[in-house]
């Protein structure tokens, strides 16, 4: 009775785990470690100076900042879209539904060309705007519109699954008690889907912080004022500066490291005690 105590239900599971470490060490693991070595030829004081150069800081500020408001924007946006694909039955919901993955499905470079074209100021929607004093393309606002549609897919899928699975009981209950929709949705909703929004959250700020196709194209890349991280990560490769654009790689990877360590802890505040 005792003889199989200890051993994995699992037929081949050592086999499994082993090939499993071994492909995550060759895809993830080796390539880390290589950018994690390679800033380090110019040693302390030069990987310092690279990563603080005044153009540098701001095409991060503009990564990371940019990242976060399309991130804080797709969060409303997100959850009202998975409301109404979740609670409600409309003509053309199928395609309204294939229509939130297009931005997965889409290449960045056409969505960019797309973007640019209609907010450029001779666009469709620039034109208008224009006389109103408003210019998206070609500056930070462009970058955080194409942030805001890379990312939104990833709210809408995050949430979805969770409202699906929410018991429609609960509300039933709270209104039975005399609560009314605002408090419902306060109360009873926000707290139950909480975890997931905040993990809509992350996946899309992930997103935008490292798209670049979608985004060269509207940014304008002026440095000091429209110039993402990535695309200044490329003009050093292409000037042979291997090891400035891997100290700059280096800085996004660990701060986007600890931004998504921060939000893992905030998401295990926010999951019920008997999760």
């Amino acid at each position: 009775m005792t003889a199989g105590v200890g051993r994995s239900a699992l037929p081949g599971f050592g086999l499994a785990m082993g090939v499993t470490f071994a492909w995550l060490s060759l895809i993830v693991l080796v390539p880390l470690a290589a950018l994690t070595i390679k800033p380090w030829e110019l040693g302390l004081t030069g990987v310092w100076q690279s990563i603080m150069e005044p153009r540098v800081l701001a095409a991060l500020r503009l990564s990371f900042g940019g990242a976060a408001v399309a991130a804080l924007i797709n969060l409303p946006l997100g959850l009202l879209v998975a409301w109404v694909m979740v609670r409600y039955r409309f003509p053309f919901r199928r395609l309204a539904d294939a229509m939130i993955d297009l931005p997965l499905a889409l290449p960045t470079a056409v969505a960019g060309i797309a973007l640019t074209a209609l907010f450029a100021p001779s666009g469709w929607v620039g034109s208008l705007l224009g006389p109103l004093g408003i210019t998206i393309a070609y500056t930070p606002a462009g970058v955080m519109l194409a942030m805001v549609f890379v990312g939104l897919p990833f709210v809408v899928r995050t949430v979805e699954p969770v409202l699906m699975d929410l018991p429609a009981e609960l509300e039933e209950a709270a209104a039975t008690l005399g609560a009314t929709r605002g408090q419902i949705v306060r109360r009873v909703i926000l707290p139950a889907i909480a975890p997931a929004i905040l993990s809509g959250f992350g996946a899309a700020l992930a997103r935008a912080v490292g798209e670049y196709g979608s985004v060269i194209f509207i940014a304008g890349n002026m440095p000091m004022r429209s110039e993402i991280a990535p695309l200044l990560i490329v003009i050093r490769l292409e000037q042979f500066g291997y090891a400035g654009a891997a100290a700059l790689a280096l800085a996004m990877l660990l701060l986007s490291f600890l931004l998504l360590v921060a939000l893992g802890l905030l998401q295990r505040k926010l999951r019920p005690a008997d999760a």
